[in-house]
């Protein structure tokens, strides 16, 4: 079975357009990238003392489970030299799964939706860009709609030029 999976990619450590596109390709060996966002740089959210992100969401379509993506993206992350030394601080890379079809999981190591993705701004723009219409599967409402219910603490975003 295909599974549709939004992933939220961050990074704000050395070149991070570079360490998003080399995350893409390695996602790519997980599915079919479907669709990819343009770049975001945005500023950090919980520990603001640290660099900007660049942020994107991929569409990916896979046949992994939940639990198998979480598993692989955390290699990905390791391969690409993701330290967790200090908890929302600075990172080479950062993979999370947005939605996964329209399941809902609640375990300890693994939350679907994302817990705080419809309070992100950094999530939001990049996702409504690929995929407007898609439905958070708990507050019912689109990715459209949650963009346009964030007030100004949903961070500051700014879409970047194509290279």
């Amino acid at each position: 079975m295909t599974h549709r999976v939004y992933l939220s990619l961050g990074s704000n450590l050395g070149n991070r357009a570079a360490n998003l596109q080399k995350c893409i390709r390695l996602l790519g060996k997980l599915g079919d990238i479907a669709k990819v966002s343009s770049f975001y740089e945005t500023e950090p959210m919980e520990l603001r003392e640290q660099p900007w992100f660049v942020n994107s969401v991929v569409k990916l379509e896979t046949q992994l489970s939940a639990r198998e993506l979480l598993s692989r993206i955390q290699q990905i992350e390791a391969q690409l030299g993701r330290s967790r030394e200090i908890n929302k601080g600075p990172r080479t890379i950062d993979i999370d799964i947005l939605l996964f079809d329209s399941e809902v999981i609640k375990d300890s190591d693994l939350q679907i939706p994302h817990p705080t993705m419809h309070k992100r701004r950094f999530v939001l723009a990049p996702l409504t860009e690929i995929s407007a219409r898609v439905k958070h599967p708990v507050l019912g409402a689109t990715a459209e709609e949650l963009l346009q219910r964030l007030d100004s603490s949903g961070g500051e975003v700014r879409r970047l030029a194509p290279k």
